[in-house]
């Protein structure tokens, strides 16, 4: 298994991936990210975010600064979970540019977890975005995300765990005028990602992966490194 995390890392880093248009297709872009989740007590409310730097390239270029966190609720003998969040975010210019724009962003999302047989870790997530963006008006966006762990030495995520991990997000504008005449297309973007992961202990583990994200005008492979971390309150 150490052979198979040794091997993902290289091949994620080291291969020739090449983006299809936009004005960073030459480049392979990276995204480091951490993710946290706890509850308070034996009780139905808890904490999860994420924080995130991402780059057009591999460090220096600043896609994005994402910072995010919420108030999740799991109702009594239900699998589900539910947050309420706010999401400040930061986004750079591609290039030598310093330009930056700002946005506050509050959400609503369930996650429904599924066990399929002994080793599939099926999560469906639903959020719902309001996004007051710099210089635009008000705008809302649906997101769907299809994720799947695939168990490979053990049948379930606990220390030593490694596990394939693969996800797909579909992003739907919910309008398309943004302001001062301008507009947006319904499709945002499409991000489908493959990773490798391994359980450090029970509450932490890592991620090594590549994503690729396609919008309206530009398509992109980035990789992407993640500590996902269960805290103890």
């Amino acid at each position: 298994m150490k052979k198979l995390l040794i091997v993902t890392v290289l091949a994620v880093f080291c291969s020739p991936l090449f983006a299809q248009g936009g004005p960073d297709e030459d480049q392979l872009g990276s995204w480091y990210m951490y993710f946290y989740n706890a509850t308070f007590g034996d009780g139905p409310f808890g904490i999860q975010g994420d924080f995130q730097y991402r780059a057009w390239d591999q460090l220096g270029d600043m896609e994005q600064l994402l910072l995010r966190s919420g108030l999740t609720y799991k109702p009594e003998n239900a699998n589900i979970l539910f947050t309420l969040g706010y999401a400040n975010i930061t986004t750079g210019a591609f290039g030598e540019s310093d330009a930056t724009i700002g946005e506050n962003r509050i959400y609503q999302e369930a996650l429904l977890p599924q066990k399929v047989g002994t080793r599939f870790l099926l999560t469906h997530r639903f959020r719902y975005e309001q996004r007051w963006v710099d210089d635009q008006d008000l705008r809302t966006r649906f997101r769907y995300n299809l994720f799947l762990n695939v168990l490979l030495n053990k049948d379930k995520l606990e220390k030593q765990a490694v596990y394939l991990a693969l996800y797909n997000e579909l992003f739907i504008n919910g309008e398309t005028e943004i302001g001062d005449g301008r507009t947006v297309q319904l499709f945002d973007r499409n991000r489908t990602y493959l990773g490798l992961g391994y359980s450090l202990s029970d509450q932490v583990r890592v991620q090594i992966g590549a994503m690729r994200q396609t919008t309206v005008n530009w398509a992109k492979w980035q990789t992407q490194l993640s500590l996902h971390h269960n805290l103890t309150l």
